[in-house]
């Protein structure tokens, strides 16, 4: 997702772009996620301003497309995060509190307006939050859509083939000349590494230190529901602190979302363990029990499938994006964890900017690739 993005701000902004993937299109974590585009789990600060940079891209490119809608699932739902006891529900309101002062919509709703939102809620809830901002996509979709655009203004996508080097000079600095693939040698002045989980990797071609680990987790998926039985993306405010916690053990907090098509999505897992891919079913009985704890309908509600992804994490929790001081030419736009789909747009745009020398709309000091010292691996 975060390739495409990249692929499709660089042509746009007329630059002679190729997209290489290993794979298919969303083949790899992009087509694990859920598609979250969210405002509510960000502490104010570098990321937070990605995400709002994001969602507007997000809102220009409906506007300009009304269509895009559909053809992505895009749903500007919004997202209710509860509380079940009245001691997390006041740090939640203190959370709420700081990111409203960082351009957050947050709208306090009490124990008896829950219901209102969510008919199908649990009674026992002591309140929450509502984020109207929170949006959704379907993220296979919405990668798909970005890589045709961005070929409809003169990209050139490979799938199917493995970047196995990253070429550079022998002087000035060792700047950047391209990259060796499983098919032969591709002459770019710019390479950028939108690798998602396997960035490391990358980074480590051109002899750069870059820490991504991957973070495994889980969602479970049903049967297709009525319209309407979850409205809002629904999750415990557990969520937030599992999304900060450095922890490699397993971590799991309800989130609920209906999507278009019917089904409810169930997550969220993290934990630490490479890229083991055996299936856990400790992990996804805690999140089936914790998601009829939000919505005991569910409990009746059957499993159709369930399916895993690797999330890119960085020690400080922060994507590297924007050029690499270590290796000119070298951009990395990966390690955005689980928020991959939601700041695409942001980390596109910003990257393109870069290419073309413009001064980047945010500051990307905090999102620096060469921060992390040699020994730093989570």
């Amino acid at each position: 997702m975060v390739g495409a993005a990249c692929a499709f701000y660089a042509a746009r902004a007329g630059l002679r772009t190729v997209l290489v993937d290993r794979g298919p299109v969303a083949g790899g974590t992009t087509g694990a996620g859920e598609g979250n585009l969210l405002v509510s789990d960000k502490e104010p600060g570098p990321e937070l301003e990605l995400a709002l940079l994001s969602l507007e891209l997000w809102r220009r490119l409906v506007a300009e497309d009304p269509g895009l809608r559909t053809a992505v699932e895009y749903e500007a739902k919004g997202g209710l995060v509860v509380g079940s006891e009245y001691a997390g529900l006041a740090a939640l309101e203190e959370f709420a509190a700081r990111q409203r002062a960082g351009g957050v919509a947050a709208v306090g709703v009490d124990a008896s307006e829950l219901r209102s939102l969510e008919p199908n809620l649990d009674g026992g809830l002591a309140g929450g939050v509502l984020y109207p901002q929170d949006c959704q996509v379907m993220p296979a979709l919405a990668a798909a859509h970005l890589v045709r655009e961005a070929r409809r203004a003169g990209a050139v996508l490979r799938t199917g083939e493995v970047v196995t080097a990253v070429r550079r000079a022998a002087g000035d600095g060792g700047r950047v000349l391209g990259v060796r693939t499983s098919r032969g040698d591709i002459h770019a002045p710019a390479v950028v590494n939108a690798a998602g989980t396997w960035g490391g990797e990358i980074a480590a071609l051109a002899g750069a230190h870059l820490p991504v680990l991957p973070r495994r987790g889980f969602v479970l998926v049903t049967e297709p529901l009525p319209p309407r039985t979850v409205r809002h993306k629904v999750y415990s405010a557990d969520y937030v602190a599992d999304v900060a916690s450095d922890s490699a053990a397993l971590q799991t907090s309800a989130v609920v979302e209906g999507t278009a098509a019917g089904p409810v999505l169930i997550g969220a897992s993290r934990e630490r363990v490479g890229f083991d891919r055996t299936f856990s079913l400790p992990a996804v009985r805690r999140l089936a029990a914790q998601a009829v704890g939000l919505f005991p309908v569910l409990g009746r509600v059957g499993v159709v499938r369930g399916y895993l992804g690797f999330r890119p994490y960085l020690p400080d929790h922060l994507p590297a994006i924007g050029p690499d001081a270590r290796v000119p030419g070298l951009h990395h736009a990966c390690g955005h964890e689980g928020a991959g789909i939601g700041l695409a747009t942001g980390t596109g745009h910003l990257v393109a900017q870069g290419l073309i020398g413009e001064v980047p709309e945010l500051d990307l000091a905090a999102f620096r690739p060469d921060r992390f010292g040699a020994e730093e691996s989570g």
